[in-house]
């Protein structure tokens, strides 16, 4: 459990605050610093750039895991701790595009760490602890930024608070890193995925995903701001995406094997496809509390039956799959925010963003379910 633990730490500072911390504190960037949609989307794609090169530049690092997560959430500490030091938006970007990188980083190391102790000792069945991490981390940066803006605080404070809470959390399980093995590049294999149309078919899809996910996932907290203005209600939309990716996490890793994982995934995306587009039917913060629960309570699940799909269809390939998947993933992140950033300057509101996202998630759920069949689970 110590295991799970320390991984669950890692991937909550990783994610929840590394990566998804400037969800809930845009919103408080925008009246503190008068940052508009448009910019608030260029520094979401520097940190999903970053998390680009990150996941790239993981699969060569020769280092132990230990070392690679340790960095890692030094600096994801110290970048998210910086931002509220400076006042200035190129910086901004640097700071947002080196913690994504420290971010990816931390995502894949401590997946190989965790999953081969707990394979070694017997609990595989963990694994929805550790990655219960990803949606712990956002309730607690959700939580962080609702109480500071019912007291009033600035997001210079939020963002000090989070990146001091960052370092506290790597100081307490530091030690329980003490020890890894190298990078799975160290050890190179053959690795020759056949780059056919099931190979495409699935790239293509978490592409989709990747996009369709990330634009609520970035500007949720701002259209729940635009329609209720009052704090301590709309607040509580990033906490409840959070708190969904949590219990879906779990749920999903100790349910019976009554689905494929092809299934489970094209099930997943018509589940976000309909929050997406839930607050243009469904008016007020009712809608933006339906559309955070159903994003929130997908997108960690399509990663993990996304991966384990992969390694079902491709075998001793899935190394390149995942690969691809994870490319076409954060490619699709970069493209989302910059979208929203267009759509927003040219239209004034989300619709036609949202709308797409939307569509194409419906789109790639057909896709899936016209494929290979999957594994069961």
């Amino acid at each position: 459990m110590r295991v799970a633990l320390a991984a669950l730490a890692a991937l909550a500072i990783a994610m929840g605050i590394g990566r998804f911390a400037f969800t809930p504190i845009l919103p408080m960037m925008q009246q503190d610093s008068g940052l508009s949609v448009s910019d608030g989307g260029w520094l979401a794609s520097a940190n999903y750039l970053g998390y680009l090169i990150g996941a790239l530049s993981a699969v060569r690092l020769h280092i132990r895991a230990s070392a690679a997560i340790r960095t890692g959430l030094l600096i994801i500490g110290f970048s998210t701790l910086a931002m509220a030091l400076h006042d200035g938006f190129p910086l901004w970007l640097a700071l947002r595009t080196l913690a994504g990188v420290a971010s990816a980083w931390v995502l894949v190391f401590v997946s190989a760490w965790s999953l081969e102790r707990l394979s070694a000792l017997g609990r595989l069945r963990l694994s929805g602890v550790v990655y219960a991490g990803v949606g712990t981390g956002i309730v607690v940066a959700g939580a962080a930024c609702l109480v500071a803006m019912n007291v009033g605080a600035s997001s210079s404070a939020a963002w000090a608070v989070l990146g001091l809470a960052s370092l506290a959390a790597a100081a307490v399980f530091w030690p329980a890193f003490g020890s890894g093995t190298l990078a799975a590049s160290a050890a190179p294999t053959r690795d020759r995925a056949r780059r056919g149309g099931e190979f495409w078919r699935m790239v293509i899809c978490y592409g989709a995903y990747g996009f369709g996910y990330i634009i609520p996932g970035t500007f949720l907290p701002v259209m729940a701001r635009e329609v209720v203005a009052d704090p301590s209600l709309f607040g509580w939309a990033w906490p409840a995406f959070g708190a969904a990716a949590v219990a879906s996490t779990l749920l999903v890793a100790r349910a019976a094997p009554l689905v494929t994982h092809r299934g489970a995934w094209a099930i997943s995306h018509l589940v976000m496809a309909a929050g997406v587009v839930v607050p243009l039917v469904v008016p007020g913060l009712a809608g933006i509390l339906i559309a955070a629960l159903c994003v929130g309570g997908t997108f960690v699940v399509i990663t993990m039956v996304g991966v384990q799909e992969a390694r079902a269809v491709a075998g001793a390939g899935a190394r390149t799959l995942i690969a691809a998947m994870t490319s076409a993933f954060a490619l699709g992140q970069i493209v989302g925010p910059l979208c929203v950033a267009y759509w927003v300057r040219a239209t004034g509101g989300f619709s036609g963003a949202l709308i797409l996202a939307s569509a194409l998630l419906a789109l790639s759920a057909l896709a899936l379910m016209r494929g290979a069949p999957g594994s069961r689970r």
